[in-house]
């Protein structure tokens, strides 16, 4: 695995948490997700003005892409409504690399070392953990409801299949009109599924009293992205997207250092064990 794939995907994974921390610390967490895609839509189209559009045959997938990551932000909408994903959601980001291992072996042939396996365990099993200590604790010993796990593994499904069709993109077409294109497009899809739910008044609310939180999480969600895309040309996709992964283990440290979550030992066990693997794909991958 080269260094400098590592280095990409962990400064991507950390902004990705930066991200999804601001949106934790926002009163409300859905306008505060469409307020930034709408950011970032708007600066990835200053840039575009740059660098021009993709090629035309590069164009489809773009499309596809965002359409995923449409889905994939609704889906995150419908589950911040619902309890149980809250809970699961850090299995859904741990699941979501074991799915790309297979869609990367299928249709891009890739053939991973036995460290490189060895390393993704890990890291799906660290992540795993650490979603189960927040599962454990906060139902009580109740099981969790079906609807949340469903939800949870649709959206593994969704990261997978987006990653791998941008992973495969990005290595036929030149990276930032791609990325740059798909985040331009993206806002036509979610705001008005956003806006007939809240509606405009509470868009303005937030852009009143939070714009500067809005701004800066708009630019970590578009740079984030374009770092990973960066990584994902000249890495194998399987290892890059369990790497950036790490962004559940970043965003756990981070709501306990500023948001006063509980982190305890059994998750300081699961992050060890997702660096560890880390390092096992840096060195044997």
């Amino acid at each position: 695995m080269p260094i400098l794939a590592i280095v990409l995907l962990f400064l991507s994974a950390t902004m990705h948490a930066l991200w999804n921390f601001l949106l934790k610390s926002a009163e409300e967490k859905y306008i505060a997700m469409g307020w930034q895609v709408i950011l970032s839509g708007i600066l990835a189209f200053g840039c575009i003005l740059i660098t021009g559009l993709p090629p035309r045959e590069m164009r489809g997938w773009a499309i596809l892409s965002m359409f995923l990551e449409a889905v994939y932000f609704i889906l995150l909408c419908i589950a911040y409504s619902d309890h149980d994903f809250s809970l699961v959601y850090p299995i859904a980001r741990g699941a979501a690399p074991a799915l790309l291992v297979l869609w990367a072996a299928i249709f891009l042939r890739e053939k991973l070392t036995a460290g490189g396996y060895l390393g993704l365990a890990m890291i799906t099993g660290g992540i795993m953990i650490i979603g189960a200590t927040t599962l454990l604790k906060s139902s009580g010993g109740e099981k969790p409801h079906l609807h949340g796990i469903l939800t949870a593994l649709a959206v593994a499904l969704i990261i997978s299949v987006y990653t791998f069709v941008d992973g495969r993109a990005v290595r036929a077409t030149p990276v930032l009109p791609y990325g740059l294109s798909m985040f331009v497009m993206i806002p036509f899809v979610t705001t008005p599924y956003l806006v007939r739910h809240y509606g405009w008044s509470g868009f303005a609310r937030m852009w009143k009293n939070q714009r500067n939180y809005l701004l800066l999480g708009g630019v970590l969600g578009l740079v984030a992205y374009m770092l990973a895309l960066f990584a994902y040309t000249f890495a194998p996709l399987s290892y890059s997207g369990a790497i950036r992964e790490v962004s559940a283990v970043i965003g756990a440290f981070l709501g306990w250092k500023f948001l006063k979550e509980e982190l305890g030992g059994i998750r300081v066990v699961g992050a060890a064990i997702v660096f560890a693997g880390v390092m096992v794909i840096t060195i044997f991958g």
